[in-house]
């Protein structure tokens, strides 16, 4: 049905006893077009968001994709490798996960995978080792219909020695997962990892299409293992805006951390409509993954503080 916007034109009919008639004009009212070089928002739900509730026991691991639709409206979720070490190699348990998220319409992104070795490690047997540590993963990733797994970029050395061993480990690491039609990819977490030009330069090194950077919002510590900085303890921390602009060339998701808000629901650590602008200038077209990790909110209170903020900056 088309609009008309309308308009009154006086008319003078030169005649003294005739009053001034009006008539009504209408034309089509032009309606401004969508932004189509905005894509639309697509969040998905990190499981480390809920983990001190899962770790309690008041959830179920297993109930991860239910817990990301029915509580939240939220259709992708991002599994964390450590609720389910005892199914790592199970797999009819990934299979009854898949065909769970499946029926509720929800998407298994990826699993982030924690403590298998360090990928970085200089001492190429150890290193070797820790490469196969995280074939169950793949595997695992690949039944679930997962695009990637996400691996940490940690070892014991100097800043060239690690650097080195992680390209030698990712290439790989990634040859097995391109068989499975997997990708891998680094997350700043700490050390190493959350210098952004670091990490930029291990995927130029690697140049393989199924590796790839998960930028996270947080994370940016570079004295510290996973790199956590909300609580101010941390003195030497990377510029979180260079380094996640560093790091979205290559990005194949990425991480909405978050800690605190104030107010008027405005995360008070991160600039989130400087870090959203830096996401759209990339050109990411992705899931965002909502990782809250903070007080004093609940995590239930903390996911809707965030899944309202990136909607509303959006």
């Amino acid at each position: 049905m088309k609009l008309y916007s309308c308009s009154y034109k006086k008319l003078t009919l030169g005649l003294s006893f005739f009053l001034a008639l009006s008539l009504i004009q209408c034309k089509p009212k032009t309606e401004t077009p969508m932004d189509s070089s905005r894509p639309e928002l697509k969040l998905s739900l990190a499981q480390w968001s809920i983990h001190r509730t899962l770790e309690s026991g008041t959830l179920k691991a297993a109930n991860f994709a239910s817990i990301a639709k029915n509580d939240y409206g939220i259709s992708a979720v991002e599994y964390v490798n450590s609720f389910y070490k005892d199914h790592a190699t199970d797999k009819t348990f990934w299979e009854g996960m898949r065909a769970k998220a499946d029926s509720l319409g929800v998407k298994s992104l990826l699993i982030m995978v924690d403590d298998e070795g360090d990928l970085g490690n200089p001492n190429a047997d150890q290193r070797k080792q820790a490469v196969e540590n995280h074939f169950k993963w793949v595997d695992a990733a690949a039944i679930l219909g997962c695009h990637s797994i996400r691996i940490n970029a940690f070892g014991e050395g100097s800043k060239e020695e690690v650097q080195a061993a992680m390209i030698d480990a990712l290439k790989q690491l990634c040859s097995y997962a391109q068989a499975k039609n997997i990708n891998v990819l680094i997350e700043n977490h700490g050390l190493y990892s959350s210098d952004g030009k670091w990490t930029a330069e291990i995927m130029k090194q690697v140049n393989m299409p199924n590796c790839g950077t998960l930028p996270d919002f947080g994370n940016w510590c570079l004295t510290a293992k996973w790199g956590s900085t909300e609580d101010g303890t941390c003195k030497n921390i990377y510029d979180r805006y260079q380094g996640v602009n560093e790091m979205l060339p290559f990005a194949k998701g990425v991480s909405a951390k978050s800690y605190r808000f104030d107010e008027a629901g405005n995360e008070e650590v991160i600039d989130y409509a400087k870090m959203l602008k830096l996401v759209h200038e990339s050109n990411f077209k992705g899931y965002i993954g909502i990782e809250y990790e903070g007080s004093p909110l609940s995590e239930h209170d903390g996911i809707l503080a965030t899944k309202s903020l990136l909607e509303k900056l959006w």
